[in-house]
């Protein structure tokens, strides 16, 4: 079996070195001469010897972007049981899988919901739409699916890449204050709301709003967001509830782009 393994491998271009890539000492590399294209053979050599990815594979997790929800939680302690929770963007549904486990005693005592256009498989606990968020209907059938108002409004999303990083930026940035928008709106009074975003110098009226909203605003970069990634993350937390929102803004706690730890 392990010659087999070994020749499948060798036809791919994919083989491993000695070296500290891999938790058994193994560096897995893509040869040069496969008939990838260069950015493909990189991403796949990164993906092949990344320590989160092994980790999700082991623990059951669909994405290593799992961990960036399991570390800011371990932080900021957002996700408790008992909680409603709002998933944009879930696929593949990492995030909803953690979710579920912080906030539920039981798959049967869950109240998350992801909603996503692309399809998403089943997940114990959770309920997901197939379904593009910006659709006009998407809001109502989310809180029709929740049975209530969100504790959490968690989001993930990010526009597909057009390889033009400012067009992409400006893309992924509507995508924030959309969800920001949908957070203020159907959020409980003391709610949080976390989302994605790109470091670009574009995010001051999105700041603005939720420092208007919400308590305290705090940029993170969890361990799990790749060293020289322009990925960061907005955390709201304390909705003053739509009465209670005040022209002052929230007290900021701004950890700018500084790791989580």
């Amino acid at each position: 079996m392990a010659p087999s393994r070994a020749r499948e491998c060798k036809a791919d271009g994919v083989t491993a070195s000695s070296g500290r890539g891999d938790d058994r000492g193994l560096t897995v590399r893509v040869k040069k001469k496969s008939k990838l294209k260069e950015s493909s053979r990189q991403w796949l050599q990164r993906q092949l010897n990344d320590p989160y990815v092994r980790r999700s594979k082991i623990d059951g997790y669909r994405s290593r972007a799992a961990y960036k929800l399991i570390e800011i939680d371990d932080r900021y302690k957002l996700l408790r049981k008992g909680m409603r929770i709002v998933d944009l963007g879930a696929a593949p549904g990492g995030w909803c899988q953690v979710a579920v486990e912080r906030t539920s005693a039981s798959a049967a005592e869950a109240h998350v919901v992801g909603i996503d256009y692309l399809p998403v498989d089943p997940i114990p606990g959770a309920t997901i739409l197939e379904l593009d968020f910006l659709d006009e209907s998407a809001p109502a059938r989310l809180i029709e699916a929740l049975g209530g108002d969100p504790d959490i409004v968690l989001s993930d999303m990010a526009a597909p890449t057009t390889g033009h990083r400012r067009t992409d930026h400006l893309r992924t940035m509507h995508l924030c204050e959309v969800a920001a928008d949908f957070a203020i709106r159907t959020l409980k009074p003391g709610g949080h709301f976390l989302t994605k975003t790109f470091q670009g110098g574009t995010e001051g009226e999105l700041l603005a709003m939720l420092k208007r909203n919400f308590r305290s605003v705090h940029h993170v970069k969890p361990p799990a967001s790749r060293e020289g990634s322009v990925e960061l993350y907005l955390l709201a937390k304390g909705f003053r509830g739509a009465a209670k929102a005040g022209p002052d803004g929230a007290e900021e706690d701004d950890e700018e782009a500084g790791p989580l730890g």
